[in-house]
Formats: structure tokens, C-alpha cells, sequence
């Protein structure tokens, strides 16, 4: 029998001396320590219904014929499972501890770079800026100084306009005088009768100037040139004319050209933000031509002279080409790879169901694929044998592809400060992509992690 009485520490010491009694904590709710059908304190535990149950209950009760054990045999085999789901726990939350820390610990260097990236940005816009506005205001003064130079110009020949007319006044009222005297004797007469009086040679030389003055006329039709009509001075002309086009006047065209470019640049540049670091890109060598080492760890791969008679497979390439293990359907990832040691060398993209013989089966050979290239001094980028040729050398020895397979689109970068855009393809993709190395020369090497943005 059980004792139900609850005891105080005077009257608990005869029970704490007989071994037959087993001491339980005070309850001061006895009814759940009680079966509910036949009011008996509970003793064992059914296994196959997961109840308690009383000596009646296993006896007449509905648990007749069931597996049975004692309420201390069954509490210690939950404990035990207990104890197990805790060790499970704590392997779990130090796993969580540590992914805590690092994720600490990447936060801190993240923030530390953002800062640092922060303020690199910050002066590049604010020079940027200050830029802009000092060619804004040196093309407004230009635009302002050329409509004041024609003004003036404008305001000058008014003048001589003005000046000519009352010379030509002049002449008239000479011409028709009558007294031979008074026209010989006006003061002005002299210098009106020059090109007449003076001596041959001048007066040649005089309608040469006027001549060669109409052909500029001509060709120029500049306001500016009647200024000089009456001295014929070349010299001021083409003064007048290195004010207007060729002196420290800005090229509008030129700087129209420029803030266009400007704006188109502005306008394709992607701002990105790192959500997540993903796996490594690994070189898959079962796909490796045969003349291509691959380091053991599947991050560099160099052309060999010598075979490497890898066994033959479906998958391997028969050039010195090799392709990632890992392969992408979606979102926006980059890969950078250093091609400081090959001058003969494609990194790209392709689908998995490339070719893998004859020499369609390189990448950028074929519609399947899609790369940058170098051969020799030549920088290039082709898909499907159409080759675009970059005008320029590539200014870095690490080169990113950037995908963005939503987009629809597969980028390429020079990684020099700043960061220099060479080309997108864009291309409605129908497969999933992998990342593809070619080497004809040297080797070259994944440099950086593969990352989704």
C-alpha cells in the first residue's frame, strides 16, 4: 500500500527508516496521483497506450493483456530518451553557437568594409560631382561668352556699317563737284585716291587681298570678316576667327558627346548588394581535355604538353577546355578568375549540353556558350563564332563574369580601381550554366569565391 498522507519532517522519520516506503514529493494535488476510473493511486504504465495506470486497471480494467512496466522502469526510459534529445540539442546549439560567431564575426568585417567602401564611394561622387559642376560652369561661360562675342561683333559692324556709308556719302558729293580745285584740295581726297595714285605693284597687290578676302567670304560667311574690309588685315580676320573657333574655347560637340556617354554609362550601371556567400566554384575534371592539368584543389588549370590520359568519358572535352562542377538556374552569382599567367586563355559561361568534340565544342565556337578571350594582345569577346574585338587592353590580370540569369544576362569585368565594364551578352537562357575555363598557353586560376547577389 501507499501512503497518501503527507507528512511533516517529525512524523517523516519513521517512514524515512523502513525501506518499504517510497518517499515521493508533497503534492497538494493528490487527484492527478489517482486513477480517474477507480480512484486508485497510480503504479504503472501501460507502453502501448502511454498512460498510467492503476492495479484494477491492469487487472479488469481496458488495459488487460497489455505490455506493462513500473511507473520508475518507464520514467527512467523516458529519461533516457530525454537525455539523448539533449545531447542532440546541445551538439545542435553549439553548431547554432558557432554559425553565431561567424556570422558575428562576418557581420563585423562586412560593416568594416561597407564603411570603408562607403567613404571610397562617397569621394568618388562628391569628385564626380564637383567635376560636373565645374565643366557646367565653364560650358555656361562659354555659351554666355560666344553670345556676347557676337553681340559685340554685331554692335561693330553697325558701326563700320555706319562709317561706310558716310564715306560713301562723302565720295558722292566729291564726284559731283564741279570745281576741279575743291575736289583736288579735300582733305580726304588723298587717302579715298590711294589705290589709284599708288604704284601698280600695290595697287595688284591690294585686289590680290580683296580677291583672296571674297573666297574666304565665300567659303566662311563670317560677320567678323567685314570688319577688315577696308584695311584688308588677314591677321585681325583670322584673330577674329581663333576667338570664335580655335582659341581657349571648349569643343561643344565634344563635350555634348562626352555627358551623353555619361549618361548612358550612368544610366546600364548595376548597383549590387551581397546577400550571401555561396559554394566555391570547382573545376569538374571529368570534363578536362586531355591536355589540361587541374590542380588538386580544382581551382587552377594549365595547358600541358604532355597527354594525361584521363579515361574517356561522355563528358570530357577533347580540347583543353573544362567546365565547374556546379551549375546555376537562377539568380545573380559573379566568379572571378586570374588570367595573369596564360596570354591564350576564354573564361565564360555555357549550358551543359555543349559539344564536346571538334573544335565548335570551345567555348564561344558554338550558340551554346558564351566568353572573353585573349589571344596574343587581342582582347575579345564571342558567342556563337560572332567575335566582337574590344578597343582596348584589358588594364588587370583578374577578369569577373557576372550572371544574372533573370535578366538574362552574362557580363564581363576588368577587376581594375575602378572596376571596368568590357561587355553583356544578352540571351533568353533555355538551360541551366556553367562556368568554363579554355587555355591554349600558361594557366590560369579561379581567384575568388563564386557569389550570389
Amino acid at each position: 500500500m501507499s501512503c497518501e498522507t503527507s507528512l511533516c519532517d517529525h512524523h517523516l522519520r519513521k517512514h524515512g527508516r523502513s525501506v518499504k516506503h517510497t518517499l515521493l514529493p508533497p503534492t497538494t494535488d493528490l487527484g492527478k496521483r489517482k486513477c480517474s476510473v477507480h480512484k486508485e493511486i497510480l503504479e504503472y504504465y501501460c507502453t502501448e497506450d502511454a498512460v498510467c495506470i492503476c492495479v484494477p486497471c491492469s487487472v479488469i480494467g481496458g488495459h488487460v493483456g497489455h505490455n506493462m512496466m513500473s511507473l520508475e522502469e518507464a520514467s527512467e526510459k523516458k529519461k533516457k530518451k530525454l537525455r539523448n534529445l539533449q545531447q542532440k540539442l546541445m551538439a545542435e546549439t553549439e553548431k547554432a553557437e558557432e554559425r553565431v560567431q561567424s556570422l558575428e564575426e562576418n557581420r563585423r568585417k562586412m560593416r568594416e568594409k561597407a564603411n570603408g567602401e562607403t567613404e571610397r564611394v562617397t569621394a568618388l561622387f562628391r569628385d564626380l560631382r564637383r567635376r560636373l559642376e565645374d565643366l557646367e560652369k565653364r560650358v555656361l561661360s562659354e555659351i554666355t561668352r560666344r553670345a556676347q562675342l557676337y553681340g559685340d561683333i554685331f554692335v561693330q559692324l553697325e558701326v563700320k556699317k555706319e562709317e561706310l556709308s558716310r564715306k560713301m556719302r562723302d565720295i558722292e558729293e566729291l564726284c559731283n563737284m564741279t570745281d576741279p580745285l575743291t575736289v583736288l584740295q579735300e582733305s580726304d581726297t588723298c587717302d579715298l585716291c590711294d589705290t589709284e595714285d599708288g604704284d601698280e605693284e600695290e595697287k595688284e597687290e591690294n585686289d590680290l587681298e580683296e580677291e583672296e578676302y571674297d573666297e574666304e567670304e565665300d567659303e566662311t560667311a563670317d560677320p567678323g570678316d567685314l570688319c577688315d574690309m577696308e584695311e584688308g588685315d588677314h591677321k585681325g580676320r583670322e584673330t577674329n576667327d581663333e576667338k570664335l573657333y580655335n582659341g581657349q574655347d571648349l569643343n561643344m560637340t565634344d563635350i555634348s558627346h562626352m555627358l551623353h556617354t555619361l549618361y548612358d554609362f550612368m544610366s546600364g550601371v548595376h548597383i549590387c548588394f551581397y546577400a550571401q556567400e555561396a559554394a566555391d566554384i570547382l573545376l569538374d575534371i571529368n570534363t578536362a581535355g586531355n591536355y589540361l592539368r587541374i590542380s588538386d584543389d580544382r581551382k587552377t588549370a594549365s595547358w600541358s604538353e604532355k597527354n594525361q590520359y584521363r579515361p574517356e568519358t561522355r563528358e570530357q572535352f577533347q580540347h583543353p577546355h573544362v567546365i565547374s562542377s556546379q551549375s546555376f538556374s537562377s539568380g545573380r552569382r559573379y566568379w572571378d578568375v586570374d588570367v595573369g599567367g596564360s596570354d591564350r586563355w576564354r573564361v565564360g559561361m555555357c549550358y551543359p549540353s555543349v559539344i564536346r568534340r571538334g573544335w565548335q565544342s570551345v567555348i564561344g565556337d558554338n550558340n551554346k556558350s558564351w566568353c572573353l578571350y585573349r589571344r596574343g594582345n587581342q582582347y575579345s569577346v564571342m558567342h556563337d563564332t560572332k567575335v566582337i574585338h574590344l578597343p582596348d587592353q584589358i588594364p588587370s590580370d583578374k577578369v569577373r563574369i557576372d550572371l544574372d540569369y533573370e535578366a538574362r544576362q552574362i557580363s564581363f569585368y576588368a577587376l581594375c580601381d575602378p572596376i571596368r565594364h568590357l561587355h553583356t551578352f544578352t540571351a533568353t537562357f533555355t538551360e541551366t550554366l556553367h562556368a568554363a575555363l579554355y587555355v591554349g598557353k600558361g594557366c590560369i586560376k579561379i581567384s575568388g569565391r563564386n557569389r550570389e547577389l
